[in-house]
């Protein structure tokens, strides 16, 4: 410890600069409500990895937050049901965001409070996720799809470093979506499924939620500063 004579009075690190602290308050926006019910759906184990990262992931001080674990689901129908019965609940059912991540994915610590500090900036968006790619040496970004296209589609896009991008849909790893877009009528129900079929055509659950979200006005964006890992358990590789 270096030589150092203490006074009795220190006002503190906050408070030398109040001005530039109440911005930082109000950007990060942890005085306003941010309840929020995650949703994992999973298969009964998680690779240690992907629990360490879990773990270092923190939400807003004092605010509500729980996780809900369905298992022995297909991916689509636990995201369905799970959502249904939060809506049913006499109190998640009031809170205001779900979160989406799966059993393979590992967000970085401050990935969460992030999110939620983008999703109260951005009202015009119903879901914000964060960065994540398919497995694989050829993955591909979750940014599903460009809306200034003038035709719908799912191509991916290529990251634009540092920035809320928009996009036609997301994967469901890292996801902040705004609860009340769940109450409206006008989405089809289930809200996800994994499909091969002549009649629904191919999709998976993600993507067959946006196909239908977006025909009623909802958008969607990534957060290309919040990275998050994609686990292959089989081969120990994080993409």
């Amino acid at each position: 410890m270096e030589p150092q004579i203490i006074s009795d009075y220190a006002m503190g690190r906050h408070n030398i600069d109040l001005n530039k602290t109440i911005s930082r308050l109000d950007k990060e926006c942890a005085y306003k409500d941010l309840s929020c019910v995650m949703i994992v759906p999973g298969f009964g184990t998680v690779p240690t990895m992907v629990v360490a990262s879990w773990l270092s992931l923190y939400a807003p001080p004092n605010q509500k937050f729980c996780r809900l674990f369905p298992i022995g689901m297909e991916v689509g129908d636990a995201y369905s049901k799970c959502i249904e019965s939060i809506l049913a609940h006499p109190d998640l059912g009031k809170w205001k965001y779900i979160v989406t991540m799966e059993h393979d994915n590992t967000p970085q610590p401050d990935g969460l409070v992030r999110l939620l500090a983008q999703m109260e900036a951005h009202p015009e968006y119903a879901c914000i996720g964060g960065l994540y790619y398919t497995k694989g040496f050829a993955g591909q970004p979750q940014i599903w799809g460009d809306p200034k296209d003038p035709v719908m589609n799912f191509r991916p896009q290529t990251p634009i470093p540092n920035t809320l991008q928009e996009c036609n849909g997301t994967g469901m790893g890292f996801n902040v979506f705004r609860m009340d877009m769940f109450r409206d009528d006008k989405l089809r129900k289930p809200w996800f499924k994994t499909c091969a079929s002549q009649t629904d055509g191919i999709f998976t659950q993600d993507l067959y939620f946006w196909m239908d979200a977006r025909k009623h006005g909802y958008r969607c964006a990534i957060d290309t500063s919040v990275l998050v890992g994609h686990f292959d358990s089989t081969t120990g590789e994080n993409w």
